[in-house]
């Protein structure tokens, strides 16, 4: 039996929210052909699958495709890996060279917009507008919906819709499409997502942008 740890990913500061996210540290055991199924059945946003401890390389899946790079899978493994005393330099996802950094609680990764493509951010003129939107809103394909919460401090309430057909009908907290407003914005951010989730950002001057977050191990 594949064994899989489950994290919460990009927690608030007090512990509460958090994606959901399952990590095969044996990657390497699971076929690439029984990956797919194996995501599907766990039905997490992102299925994270180690490979190469030594190298960093990963694989990740949703329910329903694979992806090149992937920002919650990617910070809460580079968490876990710290907490067993491994903390990656670098992690390989399909997509590129992620760097790794660490800050008290929080977990860093770098990565860029163009690793994020079909993902579309609109702006509301207000948080009420962004909580009102049913789940989710009408329309096809991946939908960032943000609004200012306090435009001078660079606080954004955002909500995301997958809208692909599987299983996730809204995703709690995602890296990528906080990557991707970042690098629209131009600005460092501090992203309050989903329930009860945060994300925090900021641009580099080589382009990449840095995503960080709180990680939490889920209780069974």
């Amino acid at each position: 039996m594949t064994k899989v740890d489950v994290l919460r990913v990009f927690c608030g500061p007090d512990g509460a929210g958090g994606n959901p996210l399952g990590v095969v540290r044996d990657g390497a055991a699971v076929p690439e052909a029984a990956r797919p199924a194996l995501a599907a059945e766990l039905g997490f946003s992102e299925t994270v699958f180690l490979d190469d401890a030594t190298r960093g390389t990963v694989d990740i899946h949703t329910p329903s495709v694979r992806l090149p790079f992937a920002g919650h899978p990617l910070v809460g493994l580079a968490w876990l890996l710290r907490s067993l005393g491994r903390p990656p330099r670098t992690l390989r996802p399909p997509a590129g060279e992620v760097p790794v950094g660490y800050e008290g609680d929080v977990t860093w990764v770098r990565g860029r917009a163009e690793w994020a493509p079909g993902r579309r951010t609109e702006r509301y003129a207000s948080v009420a507008e962004v909580d009102a939107l049913p789940a989710p809103p009408p329309g096809e394909g991946w939908l960032y919906a943000w609004a200012w919460q306090d435009e001078a401090a660079g606080v954004v309430r955002a909500r995301a819709f997958p809208r692909r057909g599987d299983s996730i009908v809204e995703d709690e907290a995602t890296g990528a499409a906080a990557l991707l407003l970042t690098h629209q914005l131009g600005r460092p951010l501090d992203i309050r997502q989903g329930a009860g989730s945060q994300i925090l950002t900021r641009p580099h001057p080589d382009g990449t942008i840095a995503v960080g977050g709180r990680v939490r191990v889920e209780t069974p």
